[in-house]
């Protein structure tokens, strides 16, 4: 999975500018106005074929007047503490800051490796202004201009080249990855335990690729299960986490490497924000994904309305989940536990789909048969023929005359219609678009000639 990669530094020292020139995004909000960042913002990222994710924090600072001061040292205390690797970045125009030294004085009790940048030199000659930060104790300073560009690329060399292989040990390649995610105090510590402890065998614990990851595989009816990154979501002993910002980090960790993704959401709370943009995450990673409305033994559901209504909030809150099963359960009294599992292999099935080029191209011509597509510039749309290029989840690929003439809703009929034809209501689905290159096969554009016609040539001859 991707290393996280975290960003710290005081306030306006160009954190977010460095962030989104890594990115090669404007996610980060900039300003010359300290404190703009207070939430971590997520992204992205890749550099000498490595793909990282990378984290910006708001500005920390002992002794800040801002009332969300307290909030922000919190959130980058964890960013640090969850992160591979820290980023600490320092204001090569202001110089040194009395906050400068207590910050690297926290880094230094890191088990991690820790960069220094020094931001706003904008070229050779402003370099002489790193020469006070080698006061600080540092050796290895890397001078650059988050703004300009300058220098990025020799930081991002070394940043990279301290990201540590995959590691991970895959004892059970055919095994169903599962993670269980979902803001805190939903219930996703319970769950486990109730997967893991009710007649499951489990089997061993496999180090992944995470720092002090656990992976769990247990065996239900003679099939394998890995629940994924369990140890990091139940280690109660370092999460002091009473601010749901920070169950993202660890969602991320989890995601980056399941299958099917249980999201939890505390159904006497019902539906909020941060279950939303938990989902989303599973949406962005293309996993499968359940939706378990825990402690429904709290919910009054005498009425059926209760389930009506939060299945209908949810739906309309995460919309680009629509086909995510939604399944209530009680990880405290066990009801319905042992029915996430049909489910788990239910959706696993349609995620690890695959079809043949004709089966394919046979359903996209009854499609393009059904409804036509739309006119180009007075020309008629052409679809060549499609292919699939990938599975978990199922990606295909439809070559066309001008791609990017296709309208969005065209293509979202051409995607119901491959997921009606084969059954793939329960997972996402990916249909890419190509400009057609070389000769390849006209499948779906075929003029046919009509038997009538046939038989006279044959009669001529």
């Amino acid at each position: 999975m991707k290393p996280i990669v975290a960003i710290v530094g005081r306030p306006n020292v160009g954190k977010s500018t460095l962030f989104n020139r890594i990115t090669r995004s404007r996610d980060a909000i900039v300003d010359d106005l300290p404190g703009v960042t207070r939430d971590r913002i997520f992204g992205d990222a890749r550099w000498n074929d490595k793909s990282f994710t990378l984290v910006d924090t708001g500005g920390f600072a002992e002794g800040d007047d801002d009332p969300f001061a307290p909030h922000i040292r919190q959130q980058v205390a964890q960013a640090i503490e969850d992160a591979d690797a820290v980023v600490l970045v320092l204001d090569g125009k202001g110089g040194v800051s009395p906050f400068d030294a207590d910050l690297i004085h926290t880094l230094r009790t890191v088990d991690k490796p820790v960069h220094f940048v020094v931001n706003k030199i904008d070229g050779e000659g402003q370099e002489k202004n790193t020469a006070d930060f080698y006061g600080l104790g540092i050796e290895t300073i890397f001078p650059v201009s988050a703004e300009h560009g300058y220098g990025v690329s020799d930081f991002m060399d070394a940043l990279t080249a301290t990201f540590p292989g995959d590691e991970e040990t895959d004892a059970h390649p055919d095994a169903i990855r599962i993670a269980v995610v979902g803001k805190p105090n939903a219930g996703k510590s319970s769950l486990i335990n109730a997967i893991l402890g009710e007649q499951r065998l489990v089997v061993s614990e496999v180090a992944g690729t995470t720092r002090d990851a656990i992976d769990s595989v247990f065996v239900r009816e003679d099939r394998h299960y890995v629940l994924v990154d369990t140890a990091g979501i139940r280690r109660k002993g370092k999460v002091s986490m009473r601010l749901e910002k920070f169950s993202i980090i660890k969602a991320l960790r989890s995601l980056e490497r399941c299958d099917v993704a249980l999201i939890v959401i505390d159904a006497e709370q019902g539906i909020s924000d941060q279950d939303v943009r938990v989902a989303g995450y599973a949406q962005d990673r293309g996993c499968g994904a359940i939706f378990l409305l825990n402690k429904w033994d709290l919910v009054d559901n005498r009425d059926g309305k209760a389930l009506r209504r939060m299945t209908d909030d949810l739906r309309m809150a995460a919309k680009f989940l629509s086909f995510a099963p939604v399944l209530t359960v009680s990880a405290l009294t066990g009801q319905r536990v042992p029915k996430i599992f049909s489910l788990v292999d239910a959706v696993y099935a349609q995620y690890d789909f695959r079809v043949t080029t004709g089966q394919l191209n046979k359903v996209m011509e009854k499609a393009l048969e059904r409804t036509p597509p739309p006119l180009h510039k007075g020309r008629r749309l052409k679809f060549y023929y499609a292919t699939q290029v990938s599975s978990k989840p199922p990606t295909f690929v439809s070559f066309v005359s001008f791609p990017e003439a296709v309208h969005f809703s065209y293509q979202r009929y051409l995607v119901n219609q491959i997921r009606d034809a084969f059954g793939l209501d329960k997972i996402p689905m990916r249909l890419l678009l190509r400009q057609r290159t070389g000769k390849n096969p006209d499948f779906l554009n075929k003029k046919r000639t009509p038997a009538k016609g046939r038989q006279k040539r044959r009669d001529k001859r």
